[in-house]
């Protein structure tokens, strides 16, 4: 199940730097996210007011503002950048590989900031996995003419936003329901992203059928695909895992485009996509060995980190499935990401 969890997850957060390109070519990146999370707002509180009204019981007012922070920055802050980036003429491949640097910072912040750590083999994954990104995507970003040295800046600032959203959900104390989570986070985009629409004069939709399909495409795979699994893995596994995951993303996305666009896909892309595959296999030996070596099993129901030699890794599965951790639990997830 972990495994195709995993699979489905690279597949739709790939696809929303995919979806990016399809909008952008059709309309201004704030239409695109506003009529891509409006019509999504008004059906996840329907359905709040209807059927999931007791996930939101005994929830404080703190509670909703907290998530809707997390919101702002993990979704309203990181896509803004990442559409504005490509509106700009930075290709989507250099977007990826600006956002697949956000593990590394997370992962060297996590000490510090949440007294997790992770093994030296680990870290050997994480720097693997940048310089996989980097093979697919240094030619492209060489080769590119007509775009401003600034606009790179865009989707670094993205990346820091994303990480800043996952150390304030991170340090959570109260279990805050997925659906929940989702309905406050895209509420606040919508709002945000109308607002900028509006105060832009780029409210209305094109009349493209082009724009409606991107609008569908990034709503289903991106939004309920994408960002739903983010999280959901990020619970289940824990930070580590999800960190090796996310440097498969440039490679995906460079492999789609070449399918879908007909983007260049030479050896040094099929290089960097295997050295992708070899940061994920290296960080998941290591946490299954980590298991062995302290006699778990897959199931134990341990809550706290176990000691494993130079690092703490904690037991992926000893995580609750769906809601915010447990006060005990908040320094086990950390992580970036949403398309």
């Amino acid at each position: 199940m972990n495994a195709l969890l995993s699979i489905a997850f690279v597949l739709c957060w790939s696809s929303g730097f995919i979806g990016a390109k399809l909008g952008a070519g059709s309309a201004a990146a704030v239409t695109v996210l506003m009529w891509r999370f409006l019509p999504l707002a008004v059906i996840l509180l329907v359905v709040a007011a209807t059927l999931g009204r007791a996930s939101w019981r005994g929830l404080a007012a703190r509670d909703v503002v907290r998530q809707a922070a997390i919101g702002v920055l993990s979704q309203s802050g990181y896509l803004l950048t990442v559409y504005y980036a490509i509106q700009l003429g930075v290709s989507s491949g250099t977007t990826a590989l600006i956002d697949g640097v956000q593990p590394l910072v997370a992962g060297a912040l996590a000490g510090p900031l949440l007294g997790q750590y992770v093994s030296r083999r680990q870290w050997l994954g994480l720097c693997l996995g940048v310089a996989g990104v980097a093979l697919v995507t240094t030619a492209d970003a060489m080769a590119a003419t007509g775009v401003a040295a600034w606009a790179y800046l865009v989707p670094f600032l993205g990346m820091l936003s994303l990480v800043a959203a996952t150390f304030l959900e991170s340090r959570s104390r109260t279990r805050v329901a997925p659906g929940v989570a989702l309905t406050v986070h895209c509420a606040t985009s919508a709002v945000l992203f109308t607002v900028f629409a509006v105060g832009a004069g780029a409210a209305a939709p094109p009349a493209e059928g082009g724009f409606w399909a991107a609008v569908v495409w990034l709503v289903v795979l991106s939004t309920f695909g994408g960002y739903g699994l983010y999280w959901l893995i990020l619970r289940r596994s824990g930070v580590t895992k999800v960190n090796a995951l996310m440097f498969l993303m440039a490679p995906v996305t460079a492999v789609w485009g070449a399918v879908m666009f007909g983007e260049p896909f030479g050896a040094q892309t099929g290089l960097g996509l295997a050295v992708g595959l070899a940061a994920v296999a290296v960080v998941q030996r290591d946490g299954r060995g980590a298991r062995r070596k302290n006699g778990g099993s897959p199931r134990s129901t341990g809550g706290s980190p176990r000691k494993t030699g130079r690092s703490l890794l904690p037991d992926p599965h000893s995580l609750p499935a769906c809601p915010a951790p447990k006060p005990q639990d908040c320094g086990h997830r950390l992580s970036g990401g949403c398309s």
